[in-house]
């Protein structure tokens, strides 16, 4: 027989047995839209800790307080290195930076009027704006002068003056943050959360305030200390440079001779580490969503063998009327191949809703490459072959005269 001959009768044979065909397909359905799920979310899991990434400003570089070897060893009491003087040597004494700006946040309840939430209260520098790319909706951000005179002033995000403000503007409001009343002068554009931190939902206040008045920035007898110092650098080609420079300043400064008590990390080994870290779980969890395709290939095998004892008459009167071993063999392969084949594009589209179901109801962005389906449905097709090959065989050893008398 020729290959369209061996085709047309795979199909017909699988055809009249419609519910196991279809029970048997179900393991590679399950297996291909299980691993194209679990691709398709690490995927989109990558690409939104990418964007959020992205969102920390260009040529950024973060000093963060303690030896990266204490960081990775996971102490739950955050170290204290940096103080607010240290920004302000970096930003005087470093040419190859363009902005440079100290943080230190911690928890505190915000009240105005019969209204309260426990929130986010961020001390900062003016230069919090450029240096982190964000942008202020109306009023102004704070000032030197603010951070001169430790001034009571607040910059609040978009979702706080929606949960405080309903639709007014908030300017000019006085709120409560720790049972000290600020002014609000501003309001920032939403912009969404980055390293932890839902900026749109917090309130922020010159540091020297958070510092004197709200508590969390200690004054220790370096100065006020900082969660983490965030530095721009003049551009892409600089940034080699004023790590390098940072890092003589502040070891010159803590009068250091051994390890570092700081870290400088970029956004750009940040993002490496990001995608280091949600590539190994897509492919862990692309390796075990795979296990289904293995058990689908197992379930094949059964069934071809099931089938191959059903069909002994059918072999042998085949084989007496001269069909080859080779025919025997391309048939039931045929029909193994078909049998995978259509589980794994009816389990792709499976996968493919899922994945579109997933990016609507989660922040990750739907999605995945035409190359890792076209991968999973070879895969899928690969396994029904290489399960199909010991029932085929099985049947194309099968002698005739055998096969007709135990029929």
């Amino acid at each position: 027989m020729n290959l369209k001959e061996s085709l047309s009768m795979a199909t017909k044979t699988l055809a009249a047995n419609r519910l196991r065909s279809a029970l048997t397909m179900l393991g590679i359905i399950i297996g291909n839209a299980s691993v194209i799920t679990m691709v398709g979310l690490g995927e989109g899991a990558q690409r939104y800790v990418n964007g959020q990434l992205e969102t920390l400003g260009p040529n950024v570089l973060f000093v963060v307080p303690g030896s990266r070897e204490t960081r990775e060893l996971g102490s739950l009491e955050v170290p204290r290195t940096l103080v607010l003087d240290d920004a302000t040597a970096i930003a005087e004494q470093v040419p190859s930076v363009s902005g440079v700006a100290a943080e230190s946040s911690g928890r505190q309840l915000v009240t105005f009027r019969n209204r309260n939430a426990n929130i986010n209260v961020v001390g900062t520098t003016p230069d919090f704006l450029s240096v982190r790319s964000f942008e202020v909706a109306n009023g102004r951000f704070i000032s030197d002068l603010d951070v001169t005179r430790s001034a009571q002033v607040a910059v609040v995000g978009e979702t706080l003056r929606e949960r405080l403000f309903d639709d007014e503007s908030g300017l000019g409001q006085q709120i409560r943050v720790g049972g000290i009343n600020f002014d609000i002068v501003g309001v920032l554009e939403k912009k969404g959360s980055n390293l932890g931190l839902d900026y749109d939902d917090a309130v922020m206040v010159p540091l020297t305030t958070k510092a004197s008045r709200l508590g969390g920035s200690e004054r220790s007898p370096y100065g006020i200390e900082v969660s983490f110092i965030t530095v721009s650098a003049r551009d892409r080609t600089s940034m080699d440079t004023a790590e390098f420079q940072i890092t003589n300043l502040l070891r010159l400064r803590h009068n250091i001779r051994d390890e570092d008590d700081f870290y400088i990390s970029s956004q750009d080994s940040l993002l490496t580490i990001a995608n280091t870290i949600t590539g190994a779980l897509t492919l862990m969890l692309a390796a075990i969503a795979g296990i289904s395709l293995f058990v689908g290939g197992i379930g094949i095998m059964n069934i071809m063998l099931v089938s191959v004892r059903e069909r002994t008459q059918e072999i042998g009167l085949r084989k007496a009327i001269g069909a080859s071993q080779g025919d025997i063999l391309g048939q039931f392969l045929i029909e193994a191949i078909i049998l995978s084949i259509a589980g794994g594009v009816i389990g792709t589209a499976v996968g493919v809703s899922g994945i579109l179901l997933i990016g609507l109801l989660t922040p990750f962005e739907a999605g995945i490459s035409a190359g890792a389906i076209l991968l999973t449905v070879s895969v899928s097709g690969g396994i029904g072959l290489f399960f199909g090959v010991f029932p085929a065989r099985q049947a194309a050893k099968l002698d005739p005269i055998v096969a007709l008398r135990t029929a």
